[in-house]
């Protein structure tokens, strides 16, 4: 059997890959240390708090936003206030606008697009068209980007140059090529005006952001100036592919250390990486929603399902770094059932403090330790230091009886949500970058099991992951912990209690809980119209 290329033993690249990855000898890594903080060092300049509006940009923005609402408010909400169709219209109209607005508002959706479980279903959908419809730069302005950054003409670098992108993004776009010793490769492009359009619209966001608070009737969307500092914090590494390439290292270093290597990474190439310019190793696969073509070739789609899960905690809990932007276009599935990872512009880095704390709340949750994961809440700034844990247990009825929602009215919903975050508020919690990039990676995988894998047992491979946790981790949990994963018994009845069932439930497959959650939102929707006429009679009343 061939020997695997010398870089297979630092990172989890492919076997037989078409050059060696040594990161000590790449020239493009020097001082990315101190590109990486200056980056993160200039997003609060680029949002601060501003008396007057930042250009004529601001006037623009404003402009179509103020439409997009007030049309929907004289249509849509006049017509049918709180259903589908009013969300529906409300996302079309966002939608419309974003796509005027140009690169940053379309990236801003793109990464919407991927929330599904965080944002209504219907701007999900709606915001997804945006992946499609981002039109190509010029040829010729991506082979003057491409000739700049490397400095020598595209013909003594690739014998063959798509002139039609093979993916076209807000950011960038994606060619394939071929070095001139005949190496397939992609190689991705920055827009040639993104990174001064990024921080031009960035200070526009943060002026209309207060502005928009309580005008946007979606819950997700309800604190438009934290979503904009958490989205200019996400951004602006992209506009460094040398992060990126930095990023791809360092992910493939913590998924060579599973023991299946399930997770292959592209290789960034030795010297073609600069900051608008990324080559790299050119991967083949599946479709992530292609299940017919993987079933025929033999690819068991439960474990692709489970290598996914299997990685992102793995990088949270152990390693401090986690790809942060899952979603299907980012991922393909080898023949051998490998699954490709791809597009690194975006990841979760967390501190030493801050990944112990992850450690604590993902370990409190398999055992069902409520102060356990609050205390590591506080620790991940999601609640604030000082906080009464007792008072939060006590406010939130966390060891209170389970609660079926598919037999609770739209009533009681409504009003235990609007009590939830109205608590919430008040004990001053937020959602850090690494937190909503975690829970949306999560959501993702959540969905990625209805496609793939809707009978598995959700309960039995929860516990399933857990022990293969303790097998494989327990000594270095134990030692950053306290505790003996070995002896400590896995307790799912926090996970009951979650989607409202007892213990008495011992099975729950993936389609099971999909058609309890259709349940209580054919519910909530037919229910509404008639608690809105309560509502109405009510206001009427003498």
């Amino acid at each position: 059997m061939e020997e695997p290329p010398a870089d297979h033993a630092i990172g989890s690249f492919t076997t037989s890959g078409p050059w060696v990855v040594v990161p000590d000898e790449l020239r493009w890594r020097r001082g990315l240390v101190a590109v990486r903080r200056t980056t993160h060092e200039e997003v609060p300049s680029l949002i601060r708090h501003r008396r007057l509006p930042p250009g004529a940009r601001v006037v623009f923005v404003g402009r179509l936003l103020g439409a997009a609402l007030l049309g929907w408010y004289a249509v849509e909400r006049r017509r049918s206030p709180g259903t589908p169709a009013s969300r529906t219209g409300l996302s079309r109209r966002l939608r419309k606008a974003f796509e005027r607005l140009g690169p940053t508002y379309i990236k801003l959706g793109q990464i919407i697009s991927s929330g599904e479980g965080i944002f209504p279903e219907e701007l999900v959908r709606e915001f997804r068209l945006l992946r499609d419809r981002v039109p190509a730069e010029a040829y010729e302005d991506v082979v003057k980007i491409v000739e700049d950054d490397l400095g020598r003409p595209l013909a003594t670098v690739f014998s063959d140059f798509t002139t039609e992108p093979i993916a076209a993004a807000s950011i960038a776009q994606v060619h394939a090529a071929h070095l001139l010793d005949g190496t397939p490769v992609v190689v991705k492009v920055q827009r040639p005006t993104v990174a001064v359009m990024v921080r031009r619209d960035l200070a526009a966001m943060s002026w209309i952001a207060p502005w928009l608070i309580g005008r946007i009737p979606v819950s997700a969307l309800a604190n438009p100036p934290a979503l904009v500092e958490l989205f200019a914090e996400t951004i602006v590494e992209e506009l460094d592919f040398r992060l990126e390439a930095e990023n791809m290292l360092d992910i493939a270093r913590v998924l060579a250390g599973t023991e299946e290597r399930a997770v292959v990474v592209p290789r960034p190439h030795p010297t073609l990486v600069t900051k608008r310019v990324l080559v790299m190793e050119r991967l083949s696969g599946f479709s992530f929603d292609d299940v017919e073509g993987m079933r025929a070739a033999g690819v068991d789609t439960r474990a692709v399902v489970r290598a996914c899960m299997i990685t992102l905690l793995e990088g949270c809990m152990l390693h401090g770094v986690f790809h942060g932007d899952l979603h299907g276009g980012n991922l393909l599935v080898r023949a051998d059932g490998k699954v490709a990872l791809l597009d690194y512009g975006i990841t979760g880095r967390l501190t030493e403090p801050r990944r112990l704390a992850f450690l604590r709340l993902l370990v409190g949750g398999t055992l069902n330790d409520v102060r356990i994961q609050l205390s590591a809440l506080i620790d991940l700034g999601a609640l604030p230091v000082g906080t009464d844990l007792e008072a939060v247990i006590a406010d939130l009825d966390l060891e209170g009886p389970v609660r079926d929602p598919t037999k609770m009215s739209s009533d009681e919903l409504t009003r235990e949500l609007q009590q939830l975050v109205k608590k919430l508020l008040g004990y001053g919690a937020k959602a850090p970058k690494e937190l909503m990039l975690f829970v949306k990676d999560l959501l993702f995988i959540d969905g990625a099991l209805a496609t793939l894998a809707p009978d598995v047992d959700l309960f039995a491979e929860i516990t399933w992951i857990a022990m293969w946790f303790a097998e494989q981790h327990g000594e270095k949990i134990a030692a950053e912990m306290g505790i003996d994963l070995s002896k400590a018994a896995v307790d799912l009845d926090g996970l009951r209690a979650s989607i409202g069932v007892d213990g008495s439930v011992q099975t729950m497959t993936h389609r099971e809980l999909q058609e309890r959650r259709a349940i209580i939102r054919k519910r909530f929707e037919e229910d509404r119209p008639t608690l809105r006429g309560r509502r109405r009679r009510a206001r009427s009343k003498p």
